[in-house]
């Protein structure tokens, strides 16, 4: 399971006080805390003013790479500042992210392609995100014929089958989760990957959704997910469930991670 940090975030308050700020000391912190524990990459959104964006992602980036060598996740549909951002990273940054807009697929495709990037593929189009599993199939079927098309290979991309909450739709889990089977059956070379505590949203005790969720994406195929690292209970249920599903051989990661202390509330 890949762990993609997202507490660098320009929509989450504080962080957005922090780079208005150029709190630096803020932003390497939470920067060292999500590596060390174990994050693979650290997802970098500099928050939602466009002119201010590429700027602010450049200071971001920079201020990140003086503590930690972590990959970083660009978190932007501005090309501009993806661009920016681009220009002074030491490794080769994911993407986040293209859709089925036209836009997007015009405007940042080029730049996975030319920088060679992983890149994450959200399940949505111009006319929003469909409902139904098979039709979210329809969108992603459109996106990897266009990443193969480039010549992005398949093990590059990150399907986001995108999870909604359940606060407004009782079946969006589900919904979710077929959409992985289906995409995991269809594209086994591809990564899935999740926003994954959307699914929580506007609910008491969003953590053991979230947490319970985690396991049930899992096993539908999930291996990679946007979230807090820093987040112990989730991280036993990533190093429990693996080993359930049978991919820890003689459960070594389990046992390590219980001596290490890492399986205590």
């Amino acid at each position: 399971m890949q762990v993609i940090g997202e507490k660098i975030n320009g929509t989450r308050k504080r962080v957005a006080q922090a780079i208005a700020e150029r709190d630096a000391e803020f932003i390497q912190e939470l920067a060292q805390k999500q590596t060390q524990a174990g994050a693979a990459w650290l997802d970098v959104n500099a928050g939602t003013m466009p002119r201010q964006e590429p700027e602010d992602l450049v200071w971001l980036i920079e201020t990140i790479q003086a503590v930690v060598d972590t990959p970083l996740c660009l978190d932007s549909a501005n090309p501009r500042a993806l661009e920016k951002g681009i220009a002074v990273v030491n490794k080769t940054p994911m993407i986040n992210s293209i859709s089925g807009e036209p836009a997007r697929l015009q405007n940042i495709l080029p730049i996975v392609v030319a920088h060679g990037c992983p890149v994450i593929a959200l399940a949505l189009d111009d006319k929003g995100i469909p409902q139904q599993a098979e039709d979210r199939m329809v969108v992603i079927r459109e996106l990897m014929s266009r990443t193969r098309g480039q010549g992005i290979e398949d093990h590059r991309v990150y399907i986001d089958p995108l999870a909604m909450t359940i606060s407004t739709n009782i079946h969006s889990a589900n919904i979710t989760l077929e959409t992985m089977r289906l995409v995991r059956r269809e594209f086994p070379q591809a990564h899935l990957t999740l926003g994954l505590s959307n699914i929580s949203f506007g609910l008491p005790a969003r953590a053991r959704i979230n947490r319970t969720f985690m396991a049930l994406a899992m096993q539908a195929g999930l291996d990679s997910a946007i979230i807090d690292p820093l987040d112990r209970e989730m991280r036993a249920v990533i190093i429990t469930t693996t080993t359930l599903l049978g991919r820890d051989r003689h459960c070594l990661n389990y046992t390590r991670a219980y001596r290490a202390g890492h399986l205590e509330s």
